[in-house]
């Protein structure tokens, strides 16, 4: 796959990593619960992000950070469409909702949305498979396990991945519309994500798109002994490694600092 549209745009797949843009409009996300809670605030932090040079901006009503507590979809409806309306409305920029909540999925793509971002890859329901083929949006499909019991880690991550496409694929989804995400924190240890950034290039034999989550993580945080506002350096490391290895999307918090990584590091890889 040479390159897959998101919205009104075309993203090339084999020459450059885009930078998708974190928006949590909650009030206990891990790194920036509360800041962007209402309308006006999370709008300008949209403006922000894309003059800063984010090519996607990811919606969010729900933390899923370890521990954390579960919101409504009309909650988190109430909290997100008012930002997905004014951002669709005053900006040319994709848009992705951070859900797995199929209710919240079908009033973000009614108000614009061109993407959903599944921390559970369809695994919940199978009303997301039905919208995405539905609506014809992307779908960003994430590693996770809710019992994370593996007996040959790097090859188990390929697997559970390999099993979420064949079930996208039974369920009639086409493998252009997927991105493949391995998941971050989500039900790994310390030394697993470190070794999942280490092979992030396994998942080139999947044959799909690649994103990547690692902005301000506990994986970061642990290996520098720093606070949360204090790793931004050590996400653009895991943004230029990423780089070099090919990964065709990060999401991150700080746009601008990741955008500009990304620009050397390509400008070295291409001299």
């Amino acid at each position: 796959m040479k390159t897959i549209k998101i919205g009104n745009r075309k993203f090339d797949l084999k020459n450059h990593t885009y930078v998708m843009g974190i928006l949590n409009v909650t009030p206990d996300s891990f790194s920036d619960g509360g800041m962007f809670l209402n309308t006006e605030a999370a709008f300008k932090r949209a403006v922000q992000m894309v003059n800063d040079g984010a090519d996607i901006i990811d919606v969010g009503g729900e933390s899923s950070r370890p521990g954390y507590t579960p919101v409504s979809a009309e909650e988190q409806i109430e909290r997100v469409m008012p930002v997905i309306e004014e951002i669709k409305k005053k900006l040319d920029v994709p848009i992705s909702i951070d859900t797995y909540n199929p209710e919240v999925a079908k009033e973000a793509i009614k108000n614009g949305c061109d993407m959903i971002n599944d921390i559970w890859a369809l695994q919940n329901t199978e009303d997301m498979a039905k919208l995405m083929i539905d609506n014809d949006v992307v779908c960003v499909l994430m590693h996770n396990r809710k019992t994370p019991d593996y007996t040959n880690f790097r090859q188990d991550i390929l697997s559970d991945l390999g099993q979420y496409l064949d079930r996208a694929k039974a369920a009639h989804i086409k493998k252009d519309r997927i991105i493949l995400d391995p998941g971050i924190g989500f039900g790994k240890t310390y030394e697993q994500n470190l070794s999942v950034i280490h092979y992030i290039d396994d998942l080139k034999d999947l044959g799909c798109p690649i994103l990547i989550g690692t902005s301000r993580k506990s994986v970061i945080g642990l290996t520098l002994d720093l606070p949360i506002f204090e790793r931004v350096e050590g996400t653009i490391a895991t943004t230029v490694v990423a780089c070099m290895k090919g990964v065709n999307f990060v999401r991150v918090h700080d746009v601008r600092e990741n955008v500009r990584a990304i620009r050397m590091t390509e400008a070295i890889l291409n001299s």
